[in-house]
């Protein structure tokens, strides 16, 4: 999956647990939020893998559909 840095559009790497925009030197972290209701979903991982689930009504949620939001850290 690519992240692209929400100030100046370029890719951002993974660094420790968070997203870094080597153009902006800003970190960001990532939430995954519903495409139908838009409200955070829940991460589930296990084995390796991560699924996503809505606890509104809208059960798992495949990965094709997550919609990532970035924010910056410490916010």
């Amino acid at each position: 999956m690519d992240a692209y840095c929400p100030v100046c559009g370029q890719p951002m790497s993974w660094v420790s647990g968070h997203f870094h925009c080597d153009t902006c030197h800003a970190e960001y972290k990532q939430t995954p939020h519903c495409p139908d209701c838009h409200l955070p979903l829940q991460a589930l991982k296990a084995c390796g893998a991560v699924d996503y689930f809505c606890q509104n009504e809208h059960g798992m949620i495949s990965k094709k559909r997550v919609v990532f939001s970035y924010a910056p850290l410490g916010d």
